[in-house]
């Protein structure tokens, strides 16, 4: 592994927790995802299960997870199986987890071969009433791909046709959205790399510089610190580029006098962190470029004082939207009398900010929760307000990721630069 070790108690707590919410009698089982094939020979880089990884760290293809709390035999409760490694994977591949090294990661004493979990699984499944296996329930996927999961789901219907099934998944949402102590510690620490990228990229921007050149920086300063690189596909926009939200060619040249959104941040142990700054190409935001950065900078703080345990996601958005159009009123781009007389269904401030205030984070960049419940402590959240002005070539969006605490939030990002005024001060060094 690149990072160091994870501290176990992580993954004892998180099954210890899954554990409180099956119902009696119960195995969960949750396969690791598979390795996708490209051209030829190729393969998209290997990234384990989120929910796998959640219970035991386990960073590795072909492993397969069994809990049975209720199992009479309590080395039936809790069992890992990993791939079985020899002298011709290790000469090609590396050496793989042995089961020694498997209980090590994740606190699981009784490790097996992964060619043994369907001869396992039979003897279980047989003992018990409600089997939970694992479904991608993310509200916006769009993913036609059938996982190993998918297809462990047909088996399991086809062979045990008469067994009570159980969706994983809500549990699971819930269990992930709130964040345990080490998993912020490993998230603050991909903040930590995010900032330095940052940093550097500040002295590296001016005009005439490609945006792919800045992708190089980025990439260059978080693998040097023990990222796997990105943790999402980053987007570097100068010009009216920013005002794509998802624009991801990075292949344009960088010119005198545009700001440049960069939402790039890294990951580290398969934990993410996301950011978004925008910065002057030149190195100095022009008047009308500094009112809109302000503007956006005092909409991120204003959410961050609201964004508080209790408050339902659609009244918070409500709320963004609601402060951002008296910011947008301010800056000449709706007009205070036309905001009066608006069709609620199609609010004006839609026109500049079209998109969502915050979205959950943690295994996924998108990290799952519960849909359409209050905010708690321990949930860590981007908020990610933005200004698009299409007409002038302009896109701003701030971005930073906070714990929501128990009297204020913590920002995981306080450190990274955000004021205008210090981020010319570091791009004049």
């Amino acid at each position: 592994m690149r990072y160091e070790q994870i501290d176990n108690s992580l993954f004892k707590d998180n099954r210890a927790k899954l554990a409180e919410h099956l119902k009696p009698n119960s195995i969960v089982v949750i396969h690791s995802h598979d390795i996708y094939p490209v051209n030829a020979d190729g393969e998209v880089p290997f990234q384990q299960h989120a929910d796998l990884l959640y219970l035991t760290g386990a960073d590795q293809e072909e492993s397969v997870l069994i809990l049975y709390p209720d199992a009479a035999n309590k080395k039936n409760r809790e069992i890992l199986f990993v791939r079985e490694t020899n002298d011709h994977i290790a000469i090609w591949e590396g050496e793989k987890l042995t089961k020694e090294s498997a209980t090590e990661v994740s606190g699981i004493e009784q490790i097996q071969w992964s060619s043994q979990f369907e001869t396992v699984f039979r003897q279980l499944a047989v003992e018990a009433d409600n089997i939970y296996l694992s479904t991608n329930d993310h509200p916006r996927l769009n993913n036609p791909v059938e996982t190993k999961n998918d297809r462990f789901i047909k088996q399991c219907k086809k062979s045990l046709p008469l067994h009570n099934f159980e969706r994983l998944s809500p549990i699971m949402h819930l269990l992930r959205s709130h964040k345990h102590p080490v998993e912020i510690n490993i998230m603050q620490k991909a903040c930590d790399i995010t900032e330095k990228g940052f940093r550097r990229v500040l002295g590296f921007i001016k005009p005439g510089v490609g945006e792919w050149e800045i992708e190089a920086e980025l990439i260059h300063e978080f693998t040097k610190n023990k990222s796997k690189g990105f943790a999402y596909t980053p987007i570097i926009a100068s010009g009216k580029n920013a005002c794509v939200l998802h624009y991801i060619d990075n292949s344009c040249e960088v010119k005198d006098g545009e700001i440049i959104l960069m939402d790039t941040a890294a990951e580290y142990a398969n934990w993410n962190s996301d950011m978004t700054r925008s910065v002057p190409a030149n190195g100095k935001f022009t008047d009308r470029q500094r009112a809109v950065y302000d503007a956006v900078l005092r909409t991120l703080r204003y959410a961050n004082t609201i964004l508080r345990p209790g408050l339902l996601p659609n009244d918070y958005q409500a709320k963004v939207r609601e402060f951002m159009e008296t910011e947008l009123i301010q800056l000449g781009l709706i007009d205070a009398e036309e905001a009066k007389k608006q069709d609620t269904s199609k609010p004006l401030v839609s026109k500049y900010f079209m998109h969502g205030t915050s979205h959950h984070i943690g295994i996924a960049v998108h990290d799952v929760s519960v849909q359409n419940t209050p905010f708690a402590v321990g949930q860590v959240l981007t908020i990610e307000p933005g200004i698009y002005i299409r007409d002038e070539d302009l896109g701003i969006r701030l971005e930073n990721c906070v714990v929501i605490g128990e009297n204020e939030n913590i920002d995981l990002m306080e450190s990274i630069p955000i004021e205008a005024d210090e981020i010319e001060a570091l791009m004049a060094k």
